[in-house]
């Protein structure tokens, strides 16, 4: 598991090279468009002593400076089509070993509205109940982008029993065997991830009740670390069942060849 969490660490190297891509998209337009016309205003207080030499500078400037927006717009747009990428592959690599409180801030887009509100009135509130609600929000993305994957290995699951029935070979008997008991372990992940998923939630609500209260969170200390041991065991799990179930299909593929 410590292979694993490590494998799926954000580095230095990977923030650089977002924030790079995002001040590039940014400054690109700028100066591919505001390059030109300086350097063509210069040229023109420079050489623009005959009315021809002016206009030639002026019509050339104009034009470079509307290339040089075209380019530097078209240079920002695949660079922000690049950093979108880069985030997503980030948000996946970040939740593969669960989500914890301190990267929230990756994935608000998955927020639901009353939560983002939450917790920005928790944070100018109450420090103590914002650390815990954190936390829980973690457990609660965490929770529900396992039980979405899950679904979706049990369909693929599912799918390759059924193709497995129709695949004359020695060894598809035991093949439809170890894909069973993928679908009884993908089975088991989703259902605690639900069960994981019901609990942050209610646990949301409570110290959202909480913080009207004005209570301490004192006596959500053990549910949280329930909910914070459930985030760090399950994603691993679900990726352990995920590499197994590769392993096996490159399996079933060895008596066609």
């Amino acid at each position: 598991m410590n292979e694993l969490a490590t494998r799926y660490d954000v580095t230095s190297k990977d923030l650089a090279k977002g924030r790079n891509m995002k001040i590039g998209a940014v400054g690109a337009p700028v100066v591919l468009t505001v390059l030109p016309a300086i350097v063509f205003a210069i040229l023109f207080v420079l050489f623009a002593s005959t009315t021809p030499a002016a206009f030639s500078l002026l019509f050339f400037g104009v034009l470079s400076t509307v290339i040089g927006l075209i380019i530097g717009l078209t240079v920002s747009g695949i660079l922000m089509y690049r950093h979108s990428n880069w985030t997503k592959e980030m948000r996946e690599r970040i939740a593969a070993d669960g989500i914890k409180a301190e990267e929230i801030g990756w994935f608000t887009k998955e927020l639901k509205p009353l939560e983002k509100k939450a917790l920005k009135a928790l944070g100018a509130a109450d420090p103590l109940l914002e650390d815990a609600y954190r936390e829980t929000l973690a457990s609660r993305l965490t929770a529900t982008r396992i039980v979405r994957s899950s679904k979706r290995e049990l369909q693929y699951a599912e799918r390759r029993k059924q193709k497995l029935k129709y695949l004359k070979s020695e060894n598809s008997g035991q093949f439809q065997e170890e894909v069973t008991k993928d679908i009884h372990k993908l089975s088991s992940i989703r259902d605690e991830a639900k069960l994981m998923l019901a609990e942050a939630e209610s646990r949301l609500h409570m110290i959202e009740a909480a913080a009207m209260r004005g209570s301490n969170i004192a006596d959500n200390e053990l549910a949280l670390k329930k909910l914070t041991a459930r985030t760090a065991e399950l994603p691993l799990a679900l990726e352990a069942a995920k590499m197994e179930d590769e392993i096996r299909r490159e399996l079933e593929k060895e008596p066609l060849d």
